[in-house]
């Protein structure tokens, strides 16, 4: 099978060796470990070979456990890191992290003034001048923006799009549309206009957390269908967002939604969504 998770989070509960970031305890990592054995406890049996692993907030800019881990099954992980909007050279970085399997750098409104995920408002979320220069070296090195976002962060995303219509930039869990139990066609209609730019991707998933957030997550249907009808299946991918997802619900229930459960998907489709995408763009030859 072969199949690809474009989206897995990884920690270890070893925190001398790898240390939590400022803002974080022990007691927040929950589940305590998620190590890559722990994942394929999940992952092998559902078919999954290949990973896209994105750094975990509890190590903040220090992506030395990912890196690590990328570094022991390099043709089996790639990354996503976190790196400081701020800093003196993101752009640099992001060439020198290019070398150690990084394909992509995750970003969320108010990471640049050290908010946390799912906390910052959309509203003029990228005008700081570190973004526009990993806009450029994203275009530059072929490397993704990956961006964690509500849909009322979409227009500036839109607006970088314009400016850099080069970089790649792929869209976590559908935009998080429908997080708070109802999905609105606004959101929907917005995240489908986004299709216009050729290089934006949108990753399939974190089902357990959209819409009515129950198995077997056939509710997201029309949603999905509608990505897809924007973008296309060469440019969206399924991710399961592990470990969250199989905090009360399966792996399965994830990857089955895609595989098995909705009807309008063709066999070609199941593939693109399942292994190509994330292959063509996380894994290319």
């Amino acid at each position: 099978m072969g199949f690809i998770d474009a989206h897995v989070h990884v920690w270890t509960d070893d925190t001398i060796h790898y240390p939590l970031a400022r803002g974080f305890k022990p007691e927040d990592m929950k589940p305590k470990r998620f190590t890559p054995d722990d994942l394929f406890r999940h992952a092998k049996p559902a078919g999954v070979e290949r990973v896209n692993l994105i750094q975990m907030s509890f190590y903040g800019f220090d992506n030395s456990y990912m890196l690590d881990m990328i570094g022991l099954r390099k043709n089996v992980f790639c990354g996503t890191a976190v790196i400081d909007p701020n800093g003196d050279a993101p752009d640099r970085l992001m060439g020198e992290l290019a070398k150690k399997g990084v394909r992509a750098f995750r970003i969320y409104p108010g990471l640049e003034r050290g908010i946390k995920p799912n906390e910052g408002k959309g509203e003029n979320w990228l005008r700081a001048a570190g973004y526009d220069k990993m806009f450029a070296a994203a275009a530059k090195n072929n490397q993704a923006i990956g961006c964690l976002i509500n849909p009322d962060a979409l227009p500036e995303v839109e607006r970088m799009c314009r400016k850099y219509p080069s970089a790649p930039v792929a869209i976590d869990h559908l935009c998080r549309i429908g997080a708070d139990g109802t999905i609105r066609e606004d959101d929907v209609k917005a995240l489908c206009a986004l299709a216009q730019h050729k290089k934006v991707l949108v990753k399939l998933g974190a089902f357990y957390a959209l819409g009515a957030k129950k198995p077997p997550y056939t509710d997201l249907g029309p949603l999905v269908r509608k990505v897809i009808g924007a973008y296309g299946v060469e440019r969206c991918m399924w991710e399961s967002d592990c470990p969250f997802q199989v905090v009360d619900h399966k792996y399965a229930d994830s990857i089955e939604l895609i595989g098995k459960r909705l009807d309008f998907l063709s066999a070609s489709d199941k593939e693109w969504l399942l292994r190509r995408t994330a292959e063509t763009f996380f894994f290319p030859k």
